[in-house]
């Protein structure tokens, strides 16, 4: 019985420890299967964002669908096996797929609605210039499809041959005349057909003036009269003189970049166009650029490059852009919080723009265009625009204009003028309040430099600007020289039939002192922000980029706008902008550079006189 009762408690103790193995043998394969759960839920989790990563890859991720950025993602999408997204913070520039329906961007003569709208327009304003009376200076630029040169004038200037001879010596090896000017002619057909300096199948449709005002006649004639010669193309051979100035306008329409670059390429396969999109910061690896984060209706979002990511946002948001993503002065970047990817100083320095002035004559004739901004008439104008594309809204109105030395010395001109029947207030934010005509005229070459830094670590937040204005001595001269000579154009004979009082400066403003007193009150920006990003060469601690466009001291990124050029140079900024991006593509390719050589400049006969 003993032995009976002995068994049954072995067995007992037999049983239970089987109950305990089989505890913990289920509670160790638990465990296993936890683990094992957890190891397929990483490598789901991690096959879902290759996925997902995959999906948003491309080879190239362009920034900015402006004036460069359009340019780019058009000829890096000729190469079919080539992938581009392009991410443009503003709107597309058409509405329900009609330029029509958004006349306010492609009707010519509207060009000041998009100067004054938020919803097309970054719409920046600089510091207090202590050298301009504290005055806060507005700088408009675009944020839509086709970026600024959606917003502009649509005057087509190239600058002078002389200018991108000192980009080579400042370092910008490549850049020079001879390997620009083909590139200039690769962007464009003029109407008037293709010859050594103009071109004439490229995709930017480049025109004449069809208003043949009398006002802009009696401008030529006066600057005849006043001593200059006349140019037929301020654009080739000869720079220097007056003549009927090259527009971006085609067929009645603003030929922005979007309209000769983007809405040729929309239906290719590999490229991908996103708009109404923020791009917050780039994404490295080390030092080595992968793609980029971005803001899509409140979302953040990540797009890959597998070969390169390049910034085209233009001066003010590619520096900003390069500094949000850890490149630049490291202090600057350490005060903010922001880990430094790259020390590179030069970002946001160097900042060149163009200031002008408007010259104002009250005109004795109802013949300029005061009459056209009445509300009837304007109606009018609108509906043949809408109808045909013809009438005075084809058409910006700034069809003459020319380059002159300020004087005895200056090897080629540093000295703007754009004449408009009309009277410009306050960047057209305010009515004109009589009939007049006005000259805008300013220097190209002002040793004034600014720079502008972050202002928060908040990509919506702009930066600070500081082009300081007028802060060189030299810059005052020039200015009052701009005044002076306006005048005495406004004074010759071929004005007389049409000469009334001077609005601005106005007859009691005569002494030196009395017209850097005007200016100060009144220059404004000529709205060519550039050199924020400068192309250099890698001993130069000022610059950003090489001569390849791409950035110092990282991988895979590059900068192509109006942001790398060395200096400024002597005119409107959107052709170049254009020629840089079309000589980039090529670089991005891998292709030869093109090459022009020995196309004649103009040089004076002799330099002891101003003109």
């Amino acid at each position: 019985m003993s032995c009976l009762i002995k068994g049954v408690k072995c067995f007992s103790a037999l049983n239970q420890m089987h109950k305990v193995t089989g505890a913990l043998f289920k509670a160790h394969m638990l465990r296993n299967i936890s683990v094992i759960n957890e190891q397929q839920f990483k490598i789901s989790r991690a096959l879902s964002q290759l996925s997902s990563e995959k999906a948003n890859s491309y080879d190239y991720v362009i920034v900015g669908a402006g004036s460069a950025g359009c340019v780019l993602a058009n000829r890096l999408t000729e190469d079919t096996l080539s992938t581009v997204l392009l991410l443009e913070a503003g709107p597309k520039d058409t509405l329900l797929g009609s330029k029509r329906l958004m006349w306010k961007i492609h009707m010519p003569a509207a060009l000041t609605y998009n100067l004054c709208d938020e919803k097309y327009n970054w719409y920046y304003h600089t510091t207090s210039q202590k050298h301009m009376d504290n005055r806060i200076m507005y700088w408009p630029r675009g944020r839509v499809w086709g970026g600024s040169s959606s917003l502009n004038a649509m005057v087509y200037i190239r600058g002078h041959a002389e200018d991108y001879n000192r980009w080579s010596r400042e370092g910008a090896i490549g850049w020079d005349y001879e390997h620009c000017l083909p590139y200039f002619k690769k962007a464009q057909t003029h109407e008037l057909g293709p010859d050594q300096y103009r071109g004439g199948k490229g995709p930017l449709y480049v025109s004449r003036g069809k208003t043949n005002h009398p006002l802009h006649h009696a401008f030529l004639e006066a600057t005849k009269q006043a001593g200059y010669p006349f140019t037929d193309d301020m654009n080739g051979y000869q720079q220097e003189g007056f003549g009927w100035m090259d527009m971006t306008v085609h067929q009645g329409k603003r030929w922005s970049t979007a309209s000769a670059y983007l809405h040729p390429a929309i239906s290719r396969p590999n490229l991908s166009i996103t708009e109404k999109t923020l791009v917050t910061k780039i994404l490295f690896q080390g030092t080595k650029s992968i793609g980029v984060e971005y803001l899509k209706n409140g979302q953040r979002k990540k797009a890959f490059a597998s070969k390169e990511v390049i910034l085209s946002g233009g001066a003010i948001n590619s520096p900003q852009l390069l500094m949000l993503s850890g490149i630049g002065n490291a202090d600057d970047l350490k005060k903010l919080g922001i880990p430094v990817v790259c020390h590179l100083p030069g970002v946001g320095q160097n900042l060149q723009d163009h200031l002008e002035v408007y010259v104002q004559q009250k005109c004795t004739k109802p013949i300029t265009l005061y009459s056209a901004q009445k509300p009837a008439n304007m109606v009018k104008i609108g509906l043949e625009w809408l109808w045909k594309f013809t009438g005075e809204g084809a058409t910006a109105h700034l069809e003459s204009g020319g380059f002159i030395r300020s004087q005895p010395g200056v090897p080629h001109p540093d000295i703007q003028f754009h004449f408009l029947p009309s009277q410009v207030i306050d960047h057209g934010r305010v009515a004109s309040t009589m009939e007049a005509y006005q000259v805008h005229v300013g220097p190209m070459r002002s040793t004034s430099v600014g720079w502008l830094k972050l202002k928060s670590t908040d990509p919506n937040d702009h930066p600070v600007i500081e082009p300081n204005y007028l802060s060189a001595e030299r810059d005052i001269w020039e200015f009052r020289q701009c005044v002076k000579l306006a005048r005495e154009i406004f004074a010759q004979k071929a004005f007389e039939k049409f000469r009334g009082p001077e609005i601005q400066p106005g007859n009691h403003v005569q002494s030196d002192k009395e017209i850097d007193a005007f200016i100060r009150q009144k220059a404004d920006s000529a709205y060519h922000p550039s050199c924020t990003c400068k192309m250099g060469q890698l001993s130069d601690s000022t610059a950003v980029v090489d001569p390849q466009t791409k950035v110092i001291g990282v991988e895979n990124l590059r900068v192509v706008d109006a942001s790398i050029m060395p200096s400024i140079v002597s005119g409107n900024l959107n052709a170049p902008t254009i020629m840089i991006a079309e000589k980039a593509a090529d670089i991005i390719k891998g292709l030869p550079s093109l090459w022009e050589k020995n196309a004649p400049v103009y040089k004076p006969k002799t330099l002891e006189t101003q003109r």
